[in-house]
């Protein structure tokens, strides 16, 4: 492959074929607020917070290609490896400080919910790829969006996520409400979706946490859709994992202004809190490692066509020497910090696993 300036290979839920989006030429276009992407068309990664460091990118799709999963592996390219980022993992007791300070601010009123993220780093062997992990994670995780992406000005990111922000094409569109968490154990793992036959119980904090989310979505639908509809919660899985879930579908009748939804969107209560500007400036301020392109968003923009954008879960930045792996959980004002710990391991795992290739 020549040499290029931004590359995505993504697969959706339950398919067996891969998309290759590769920018050619000039470099992918930085945007600093999601509104820059009304009537606009590419692969998109964006950040949890804009900066001129930390853009929002679009990659243009010089070259778009639709394979085979099983031809990817044929493939000779390599995605460009650096370690210019210098991120780090928080340790346990830099979590328990976040934990007490958000939950202090909870119990205070400040507010109705806030999520905790937190960063962990794990040794990358020099003989495993990014493509190798992107296989892995294909391989283990049929439900789940996957998308691995690299631009010079983003480094390389690999994604394992459940969540929708926004789909659709022409009038048609729909998002998600996606919160509360539980990790499947022992019997529970044999079961497929949609579930109906595993004896789950969901807890208070979890139902509350997923209804702040879906209340949320539908204030912002008020604003831009001419009409939507509701359905769920319901219980779908996502690895080891399951979460609640809500399905809105919507009619827009322009959609040359979708940035305009997203900014509005995004980040949603499932990855920042409410109110969303107080709780935003809050995780900026005292989160110990910085979020980066973790709990933004990703996918294919394309107005005239279809679009599919999933919120950045489950995810990891790629460098030479180290991963970087990213997970967080919704706080409510009953939260206890222990369990929310246990929760960010289990989501860890989604990538933990992807790294660790059987060597064969």
């Amino acid at each position: 492959m020549s040499e290029i300036s931004g590359i995505a290979i993504f697969r959706h839920p339950h398919s067996d074929e891969v998309t290759l989006v590769v920018q050619e030429e000039g470099t992918p276009a930085e945007l600093f607020s999601c509104a820059e992407l009304n009537g606009r068309s590419g692969f998109v990664i964006a950040p949890f917070e804009v900066k001129p460091e930390q853009p929002i990118l679009l990659i243009r799709p010089d070259r778009r290609e639709q394979l085979p999963l099983s031809a990817l592996s044929d493939m000779s390219f390599d995605i460009p490896i650096t370690n210019s980022i210098g991120a780090t993992g928080a340790t346990r007791t830099h979590y328990a400080i976040d934990f007490a300070n958000e939950h202090a601010q909870l119990e205070l009123g400040t507010f109705q919910k806030i999520v905790l993220a937190r960063c962990v780093d794990e040794q990358r062997q020099t003989s495993q790829k990014p493509l190798d992990f992107f296989l892995r994670a294909c391989e283990l995780y049929p439900r789940l969006f996957i998308a691995l992406v690299w631009t010079a000005k983003s480094g390389c990111w690999l994604t394992a996520t459940p969540e929708i922000l926004l789909k659709g094409e022409g009038t048609a569109w729909q998002t998600v409400a996606l919160a509360g968490t539980m990790k499947l154990e022992g019997e529970q793992l044999r079961y497929d979706a949609p579930l109906k036959d595993v004896p789950i119980t969901w807890t208070t904090k979890n139902i509350q946490e997923q209804r702040v989310v879906a209340t949320y979505i539908a204030e912002c639908l008020e604003q831009y859709a001419s009409d939507f509809s509701e359905e769920g919660p319901s219980t779908v899985r996502a690895a080891n994992l399951v979460h609640l879930r809500s399905d809105f579908s919507f009619t827009l009748p322009d959609n040359n202004h979708i940035g305009d939804l997203l900014l509005s969107l995004h980040p949603t209560p499932a990855v920042c809190g409410l109110p969303k500007k107080t709780a935003f400036d809050f995780i900026i301020r005292h989160e110990h490692t910085p979020r980066r392109y973790y709990s933004g968003f990703m996918g294919m923009l394309d107005p005239q066509a279809q679009t599919s954008l999933y919120v950045s879960l489950r995810c990891m930045n790629i460098e030479q020497d180290l991963c970087h792996l990213y997970a967080g959980g919704g706080l409510l004002k009953d939260s206890v910090e222990e369990l929310e710990w246990q929760e960010t391991e289990a989501k860890l795992d989604t990538m933990r696993r992807c790294i660790a290739i059987k060597n064969k």
